[in-house]
């Protein structure tokens, strides 16, 4: 497989910290062929435009959701459209997402399609009612769009309508979402990097260390747990995640040194002769915090986890 085709669509939900994310690793991602699948969620768009300036630079591809179901602009996303046309019409590479779900109507669709039709567009269906209406709608223009299916939303009866389309994506999602405490210390994550051509796919996505569950803000963490993603060779190459959980987690006080106790288990692992933790360039940047013994924030932590995911599936499509 030729790691400039490779297709991997991240899918963020656009806080700051996921955007410093795609900001930072923009360049690793052109280079992979990964495309992020951005639905914004603030208000303020510096962030947004800031990330899909660095993706421009980069020569990378970039979609932006212009019709968010969370966040600020849930109910009118004319500023996202209005930011497109404005910084990046002309730009072959952002291109503008419609998220398709069980609150939009058909027409709806239809009207945001023909809309963006000058785009390259992407439906990306999570939960939408007319499959078939919307495809006999589209005609002859299904196959020119990328389809984006959310596993758990758009199953393979809904899926059957758009295998016309030359460019699908299978997006599910691997991380369980549970209390900090509750996670296991290792469990299985994803295979789908390895089988998603399997699946009659072109490509395969998923919601990094984040998950779908989507929330404002988190409340306090009585547990910090930090989440590394590895490929296990011995496995078939299939995904799995370490969730490394602080000593302490009876009161939300000290974050900083519970960090520090998660960090600890995390390097641990990480030294043993047979890890199977790769050592990208996040691991070296959390070897950095453990030796200085410094928290720089837990929206900082889980950025660094979500930079190790991107770098372990580069390296995994690079060895192909």
């Amino acid at each position: 497989m030729d790691v400039r085709i490779s297709m991997y669509f991240p899918y963020f939900r656009g806080k700051q910290n996921e955007l410093i994310t795609i900001r930072n690793n923009a360049s690793l991602m052109a280079q992979a062929g990964f495309v992020p699948i951005i639905e914004p969620v603030k208000e303020t768009l510096n962030g947004l435009k800031r990330a899909l300036d660095s993706v421009v630079n980069s020569k990378g591809r970039a979609i932006v959701i212009v019709n968010p179901f969370h966040g600020d602009y849930s109910k009118n996303g004319d500023s996202l459209t209005n930011l497109l046309a404005e910084h990046f019409d002309g730009e072959d590479g952002i291109s503008a997402g419609i998220l398709l779900t069980n609150e939009i109507s058909l027409e709806a669709a239809i009207s945001s399609c023909k809309a963006h039709e000058q785009h390259s567009l992407t439906l990306i269906h999570a939960g939408f009612a007319y499959a078939r209406e919307l495809s006999n709608a589209l005609g002859d223009k299904v196959k020119d769009i990328t389809h984006c299916f959310f596993e758990e939303d758009a199953g393979k009866l809904y899926q059957k309508h758009f295998m016309a389309a030359k460019s699908k994506i299978l997006i599910r999602d691997g991380f369980k979402k549970r209390k900090n405490r509750e996670h296991p210390s290792e469990e299985f994550f994803s295979d789908l990097h390895a089988t998603f051509q399997m699946e009659n796919m072109q490509g395969f996505g998923d919601f990094l260390i984040v998950g779908d569950e989507y929330s404002e803000s988190g409340g306090p963490a009585y547990a910090v747990a930090i989440h590394l993603t590895f490929i296990d060779e011995e496995q078939d190459e299939a995904m799995f995640i370490y969730h490394f959980i602080s000593d302490r987690q009876d009161t939300p006080q000290d974050p900083a040194g519970k960090f520090l106790e998660a960090l600890n288990k995390l390097i641990i692992k990480a030294d043993e002769p047979t890890t199977k933790i790769l050592a990208t360039k996040a691991l070296a940047e959390f070897r950095d915090l453990h030796e200085r013994k410094h928290f720089p924030g837990l929206g900082y932590v889980k950025k660094l986890s979500m930079q190790h995911h991107i770098e372990v599936l580069a390296d995994f499509f690079n060895g192909k």
